[in-house]
């Protein structure tokens, strides 16, 4: 009669303890069902589903199982499955499967449980936990540490707007960023990421500098702001703004550019990206002269922003051809990717502003970085606490796959 054990192995971790468990089950003729492994600070948690056939006996094997574990400072622990019952779970592997990525500069223990509470209630059982981020001396202070775990669960939730919508109230209320994606081949697959560039990219929104540079900064400032917030059509402020730079010398522009202060994360992720084969673009409701200079400066591929018009070296206030606005963002996208040939599935768009949110609901990946609320609220994914290489955590990259 065939016999279902699940074997649970815990002890202080060192090289040879799985051969020399898995060579006394080869030596019964033993089958492996399932299988998985874990060490933290040197402790090894080791669980196997075996399955013994019916020309083999469970007494010796578990004998021999309790004599090597002995050897090798190891606790053992045996569970019979019924077979019924272990049917019931491979039929489980039907189930849609889907990623939980919390991250931020530190993790509580509180994140954790409202994490797990918040699955729990809307039917997912966790599966599997794993630490993305690095470790980290506790005798350093490092402003732009990084702290991110990965939470593989299964299940199918009744509502999946209401269990998103509790995972952003996590976000709303501790200085950690909670991510819920499905565990799909596109999330292994992307091929295209975009950025917006003013607030994104870079620290500043280059408008408001040429402002201060014209001394109309306060006047400049405020409809950005309101825009941002979506309070003011984009095309209509970006008007608004362009009028109040006219007669500005261009000559600005090269030192603005010279200074231009880049995002935290911004070269790591981009740099790491590259490696990995995909290709980067800007789309910005900024000016191509800076998103030039980025372009050098970063190795960006493809670029499409708003060209500054200069007449006798200095602004005329207007900028030549079609303001790039929300909408455009979104058609350029879509261009981008027919280019590429590939699926919007396969596109990460990054951005803060209210005219972003096309462009994020249209890829795969739509993160709202460092974002106001109202694109927040509106935005499937945020990431509000961690540079931009915190985008790798969501594409399941871990801090030691990297080349830094």
């Amino acid at each position: 009669m065939r016999e279902i054990i699940l074997l649970n192995i815990t002890g202080r971790d060192h090289p040879g303890l799985t051969a020399a468990l898995a060579d006394v089950l080869a030596d019964h003729g033993i089958n492996i069902l399932d299988i998985g492994q874990a060490v933290i600070h040197d402790h090894l948690s080791l669980g196997m589903l075996l399955e013994v056939p019916p020309e083999a006996q469970s007494g010796p094997v578990i004998k021999e199982l309790l004599f090597q574990a002995h050897q090798l400072g190891l606790n053992i622990d045996f569970t019979p499955i019924d077979e019924e019952q272990y049917e019931e779970w491979v039929g489980l592997q039907g189930k849609p499967r889907y990623i939980v990525t919390l991250l931020g500069r530190k993790l509580t223990a509180r994140n954790i449980a409202q994490v797990a509470r918040v699955a729990s209630r809307h039917g997912l059982n966790i599966d599997g936990i794993t630490r993305l981020s690095g470790r980290f001396s506790l005798r350093r202070d490092d402003p732009h540490r990084r702290a991110c775990v990965e939470f593989s669960v299964r299940g199918e939730p009744a509502r999946e707007g209401a269990l998103r919508q509790e995972l952003l109230e996590i976000s709303g209320t501790e200085e950690v960023d909670v991510a819920f994606q499905a565990d799909d081949l596109y999330r292994r697959n992307r091929r295209l990421i975009v950025f917006d560039m003013d607030s994104t990219l870079i620290q500043v929104e280059v408008i408001d500098e040429l402002a201060r540079a014209a001394g109309v900064g306060d006047r400049v400032a405020a409809i950005t702001e309101a825009a941002m917030r979506g309070e003011i059509d984009f095309k209509e402020s970006f008007r608004r703004r362009m009028a109040l730079l006219k007669g500005l010398d261009a000559g600005v522009l090269e030192r603005i550019a010279a200074d231009l202060p880049i995002t935290e994360g911004a070269e790591r992720l981009i740099s790491s990206l590259k490696r990995l084969g995909y290709r980067i673009g800007i789309l910005s409701g900024g000016f191509t002269y800076f998103a030039r200079h980025l372009q050098q400066r970063l190795g960006v591929d493809c670029i499409s922003a708003n060209e500054l018009e200069i007449e006798n070296g200095v602004l005329t206030g207007r900028v030549s051809g079609e303001i790039v606005d929300g909408a455009r963002k979104a058609e350029l996208l879509q261009q981008m990717a027919r280019e590429m040939g590939i699926g919007l599935q396969q596109v990460i768009a990054v951005g803060d502003g209210a005219n972003d949110l096309p462009m994020l609901g249209l890829a795969g990946l739509g993160v709202a970085f460092h974002a106001k609320p109202v694109v927040r609220d509106n935005a499937r994914h945020a990431i509000s606490t961690l540079g931009l290489d915190g985008i790798l955590y969501l594409l399941g990259v871990r801090d030691r796959e990297l080349v830094e």
